[in-house]
């Protein structure tokens, strides 16, 4: 069985997506790429922009490619203008860079620690590590429980609803890729808990209900 393919990253530019898969191509990283159409805007049909690229690999890829894409950063940030925005950044905003490396591009990653080393902050490896560590952990924390969430789904599964249906599968299933590629579940133990009850008897409502409504037929009661 391969193994599942897990979205590194999202693009509406297909310029970026090849890119990408360049690299993924000249290092024999295995990739799927997956277009998708965004929310529907009538000024963007027929436009690039109205659609969206998942470039999906395997979660044991993770860190190595995001250390091939800061490795490839290197010629263009020696190159860089200083009037890019970076540089106005306090040294505080750019260590915030390197503690969330996910929610920036590679470029600027690998800029803002060039910038804050020629400020005379030290910025070793072990330091990274430490930031790296620290970032996975705070994306382990699971969501605040979802007490209106669980409320709305037994409401839902009692009323037949199938909403109740999708609300319990969330709930009890949801995960969330970490930047090393690792796969959590999205929200404690407790709602985990209470989505599967939700899931199931959402399940013995609707099968209920279908009975009761088809029973008549059966019993020579209907019409």
């Amino acid at each position: 069985m391969e193994p599942e393919l897990l979205t590194f990253k999202s693009f509406n530019d297909i310029v970026l997506v090849n890119a990408l898969t360049e690299l993924l191509d000249q290092h024999d990283i295995p990739y799927d790429v997956e277009e998708s159409s965004v929310a529907f805007n009538p000024a963007f049909v027929n436009n690039e922009l109205s659609k969206e690229y998942a470039v999906k690999i395997n979660g044991k890829d993770f860190t190595r490619v995001n250390q091939l894409l800061n490795d490839n950063e290197t010629d263009d940030i020696n190159q860089v203008e200083k009037d890019y925005y970076l540089f106005d950044f306090t040294d505080e905003e750019l260590l915030d860079i390197l503690a969330k490396a996910d929610e920036w591009s590679s470029f600027d990653y690998q800029l803002a620690r060039k910038i804050l080393t020629a400020r005379g902050v030290e910025v070793n490896d072990k330091t990274l590590a430490d930031l790296k560590k620290s970032r996975i952990e705070e994306l382990k924390a699971t969501e605040p429980s979802q007490t209106s969430w669980i409320i709305i789904g037994y409401i839902f599964a009692l009323g037949g609803g199938i909403i109740g249906l999708f609300v319990g599968w969330h709930l009890s299933s949801y995960k969330k890729t970490l930047p090393d590629g690792e796969r959590v579940y999205g929200y404690n133990e407790n709602d985990r808990k209470q989505g599967k009850r939700i899931f199931y008897l959402s399940i013995v409502v609707f099968v209920a209900s279908v009975i009761y409504k088809i029973a008549p037929a059966f019993t020579g009661n209907g019409y």
